[in-house]
């Protein structure tokens, strides 16, 4: 039963969607809306100290903080929000499991936002632009990203700016007020990353040559990985390990960036990247080799890269190719490039490397025989003895290196 059928069902149902409703609520769809917003207007901004200990509320400041940040006071539980939402019990627990949080039980912590954002999705699939399924991929990618993105601002930036710097002030105390000026700017500027990183995906997306090429790519995929990480964790201590690591992803995702690639994800010790061009790719994993040796506080690197097609989802990369880039960076010797056939052979077709280096050198003293400018390559390729690869049969790896 909807909130539009409430009034016309039975006794027995209207009193279950009465109790069900929250208190003031009103059964006519149309006016559930502004009614909710004047309850809302007219609810204390503080909720008194003894009605939050017995609902075993949060500590008072960090239920301000909370406000702040959703912009509205804890009002429904999962079960009123699903009603006012019209969505079901069922459907409106998915979403919030998808997007990352605990279940709550019928605990009275959801607010007239959490509402919308039920009612945006489900009026989304209504009306047929996305599948139950892709609503549900919808809040789990979005959820995701956005927990580790939340994760990192607090322990990277807020942490540091909350520090407390008066006497007598609690690093909460300080912290409202800082959300209060930081929160607007922050949002600002997520919504702008955002709609540029998604006209790029976008951009990327309709250039593909057919429809299966939009979600089964070829791609250069490269693995990046610390040498010896293991013993650096015995070794150093837990804030000497962590600033390392951030020094080594934060260097990977500029370089990854400004050469043209992406980088699909960072796991402590080691990065994933991609790239549409061979060249690109190979261009990342050279700097990132590069720069990194000339950093005495970096340990060694290897580098792996293969090139062919490769299924993405929820923006990661999986198949055989990301398989074989993982393979060729635990074979690949310190501070070297390995990469696969495929892209050995994709550099030689866009001639960002030769085929051969005597074909080089043939090419290279015919041009000059008729007075014409010799063929340049950025790469050179040396071919390494055939290996057999933990589920991947036998593959034959080549050297990547700048030529000279």
């Amino acid at each position: 039963m909807t909130a539009d059928d409430a009034g016309s069902g039975t006794a027995e149902e209207r009193e279950a969607w009465d109790a069900a409703a929250p208190d003031g609520a009103v059964r006519d769809t149309g006016a559930r809306e502004s009614a909710a917003a004047e309850a809302l207007d007219e609810a204390p901004e503080e909720a008194p100290e003894e009605a939050l200990e017995d609902e075993d509320q949060p500590d008072p400041i960090a239920l301000r903080l909370e406000q702040l940040i959703l912009g509205a006071e804890r009002r429904y539980t999962p079960f009123q929000a699903a009603r006012s939402a019209g969505v079901s019990v069922e459907l409106a627990t998915r979403f919030w499991r998808a997007m990352g949080f605990a279940d709550i039980g019928q605990a009275k912590a959801l607010t007239e936002a959490d509402v919308l954002a039920l009612r945006r999705l489900s009026g989304l699939v209504e009306a047929g632009l996305l599948s139950e399924p892709m609503a549900i991929q919808v809040a789990r990618s979005t959820g995701q990203t956005s927990a580790r993105l939340a994760d990192w601002q607090i322990d990277s930036f807020l942490e540091g700016l909350t520090d407390p710097q008066e006497t007598g002030m609690t690093r909460t105390e300080i912290a409202y007020p800082l959300v209060e000026l930081l929160l607007p700017e922050l949002e600002e500027f997520l919504v702008y990353v955002y709609r540029r990183q998604l006209a790029a995906a976008t951009g990327r997306v309709v250039q593909a040559a057919d429809d299966a090429e939009m979600v089964n790519r070829r791609l250069a995929v490269g693995f990046a990985d610390l040498v010896s990480f293991t013993r650096l964790t015995r070794r150093l201590e837990e804030e000497e390990l962590g600033e390392l690591v951030e020094a080594f992803e934060t260097t990977a995702a500029d370089l990854v960036a400004a050469h043209g690639g992406r980088l699909i994800k960072t796991l402590g010790d080691e990065v994933l990247y991609a790239a549409d061009d061979a060249g690109i790719a190979a261009e990342i994993g050279l700097r990132l080799i590069e720069t990194l040796t000339h950093d005495e506080t970096m340990p060694e690197l290897r580098v792996g890269i293969a090139f062919g097609t490769v299924t993405t989802r929820m923006g990661d990369v999986f198949g055989t190719t990301v398989n074989l880039a993982s393979r060729l960076t635990s074979i690949a010797p310190k501070n070297a490039v390995l990469v696969d056939g495929a892209f050995a052979e994709e550099l030689s077709r866009t001639g960002d490397a030769p085929v051969s280096e005597a074909e080089a050198a043939e090419a290279a003293a015919a041009a000059e025989k008729e007075g014409e400018e010799p063929p340049s390559y950025r790469f050179a390729l040396q071919p390494m003895w055939q290996r057999p690869v933990r589920g991947l049969g036998v593959v034959e790896p080549w050297l990547l290196s700048r030529r000279a």
